[in-house]
This record gives structure tokens, sequence and C-alpha cells, in this order.
């Protein structure tokens, strides 16, 4: 069984070999110990912590083979961006410049840094191995953060960012940060990734252009990039826009990958959701539903089809096994989602 659990120092190995398989682009793994050891820390901090509102807390979880106690991937959530230090993104805007006494408009797009997602809750850090792709792992590590926010609306704002991952080649080079590079900042994309993931972003107020980016001045590679995402990100892109998200013209400032948004009262998951009283019994079960406890620090969240949901008295039958993997007993509260 595949049960998700808040991470733990134990799993700095296992997020050191993902950070690894991830490779660049991946912005929110860096191969740091330092980095990684951190990120470990503040999410155990962070999961234990009683809180009222969201604040810098950042949640981290993995998901294990509660058989063989192998991590097969990660998720992660970011209750309010941009307070310990700023969040950029560009904007993508089109402008009308006009000129009455000689009657000629043109309609040009720009580009214009902002901070505008400040306090937003940013789902983040998505990525399941490759080996593990397969069944309903990787609808499942996506939709089971906004159980974990249904659940626990008050940690989180009102508003949930995605930053997704924009086009880069093998090589990791992005075609949107060879034009930037040649302009404004001559450093390589893995060197920008690495300074960002690391938490290293002074140098964006410094030296990132403070002025609009008109996009006929780039080149066309890098424009056609633009809010585009990379190959392997798509699959994640396409869940996130059933759940309800759209892109409304923000991109990241390296790669150009889009920046979507939903309020957290319209995700899917979180609206379709359910809370039951847990009830253990012999089951055969049918219809696959992910399943929570109510917990926070020892939260656990699976997947399964040994489930039977009862609308009347509003029941949710588990077998054993089920029980035991999200640790509740009778009568403990259950949320749910088919």
């Amino acid at each position: 069984m595949q049960v998700l659990r808040p991470i733990t120092t134990d799993d700095f190995a296992a997020l050191t070999q993902i950070a690894v398989e991830s490779g660049h682009g991946f912005t929110s793994l860096p191969q740091n110990d330092d980095v990684l050891r951190d990120k470990i820390e503040t999410a155990e901090d962070s999961f234990n912590r009683c809180i009222d509102k969201p604040g810098q807390q950042k949640y981290l979880f993995v998901l294990e083979d509660s058989d063989s106690g192998e991590i097969l991937g990660t998720t992660g959530i970011n209750a309010s961006v941009g307070l310990d230090s700023p969040i950029y993104h560009y904007r993508l805007r089109n402008t009308a410049l006009h000129s009455s006494r000689l009657g000629l408009t043109n309609n040009v797009e720009t580009l214009r840094m902002c901070n505008d997602y400040t306090g937003a809750t940013e789902i983040c850090t998505l990525f399941l191995r490759e080996a593990f792709r397969q069944g309903h792992a990787g609808k499942f590590l996506s939709r089971v953060r906004f159980l974990f926010m249904a659940q626990h609306p008050m940690r989180f704002s009102d508003t949930v960012i995605a930053e997704m991952r924009g086009v880069s080649c093998e090589q990791g080079e992005s075609p949107f940060w060879q034009w930037l590079k040649q302009h404004y900042i001559d450093l390589d994309f893995p060197t920008i990734d690495y300074m960002v993931g690391s938490g290293d972003t002074s140098f964006i107020p410094q030296l990132m252009p403070k002025y609009p980016i008109y996009t006929s001045l780039l080149s066309a590679d890098a424009k056609d990039v633009i809010g585009k995402v990379h190959d392997k990100t798509r699959p994640a892109l396409r869940m996130l826009e059933k759940e309800g998200f759209k892109h409304r013209g923000y991109v990241d400032l390296f790669d150009a990958g889009p920046t979507i948004e939903s309020k957290l009262e319209n995700i899917a998951t979180v609206r379709n959701s359910d809370t039951g009283n847990a009830k253990i019994a012999n089951i055969k079960g049918g219809k696959m539903y992910a399943l929570c406890n109510d917990k926070v620090a020892d939260f656990r969240a699976t997947y399964s089809d040994k489930v039977d949901v009862c609308a009347t008295s509003g029941e949710v039958t588990l077998s054993q096994e089920l029980a035991k993997a999200l640790k509740v007993s009778d009568g403990d509260d259950v949320r749910f989602v088919a």
C-alpha cells in the first residue's frame, strides 16, 4: 500500500536521491545537502506548530510503500509565500499605444516584474520517481495536498498558486533565460536554477530588468516558450486544470513557465471531498477513494477501493489494513474524495 505522511529526518537520503532524479529546472529541490536538511527541519517544525492562520510554514510529504519502506515521491505546500523573501513573477500584459493625432494604435505585449502573489499558498515540489509512474500514484500525489488543505483550511491562504516548470533542453538550458543571460545576467540557467532553489534571490532586484520587457524584442525561441511547460510537466498541468486552476498571465522570471491559480474553495477536490466516521470491518469495496485522517503532525493519507461510504449514516467503512495505514480507529473522522 502507498501511504503519504509528513517527511522526517530519516528521509534525508531518499530526498537527496529525488533531488538528483528531478534534474535541472526543478527549483524547489536543489542538490544541496544543507538546503535539503533545512527543508526537512522546516517541514517538521511546520507540522508540529499549533496555528490558526497561514504564515511561513512549509509542509513537505513523502509517499512511502508501506511494505518495503521505499520512498516513491514527494509533494509539498508552502502556506504563505513572499513573507520571508519576495516572490517575483513576470506578468504578461497587452498594452495599447495610441496617437490620436496620427490616428495610429499599436498593441504591444510586455512582461512586468511584480510581487502580486505575496501571501498566497503555493503547492510545490511534486515529484514521483519514474519507476513508480503508473496507476493512481501521480494523481494521488497531486490531489492529496488538497485533502490536507480542506481538512485544515485555517493554515492556508484563500488564493492557491502553482509554479509550473518551463521549457528547457536536456542539458538544462532555457531558451527564455538564454535571451535574458545575453542582455542582463551572464550566468547559465543551471547556475541560476540552483541559486534560486537554495534561497539566493538577492540578485533579482539588483540585476533583473526593472522596466517592462517588450516581447517583440525577444528572440523567437525565447518568445515561443513564454507560458509553456516542460514536456514532463504537462500531466501535472492537466491535473491542476481539471481541479480548476487557471493561468492569468503570470510566468516565471527565469524559464517563463506559467504560474496558475485558484481560490481554495473552488478547487475541485476541496469542494467535492467530505468527512465521515470510520467503521472498521471486512469489506470487498469497489469504488476508488483517496482518504486521509484529521491529524497534522501524524497526518496519513492513501487511496484504496476497500472503502464503502454510506450517504445516509455518514459512516466510512474501511478494511482493517486501510484503517491501520491511516492510523484511525472506529468513530474517528476521515476525509475522502472519489
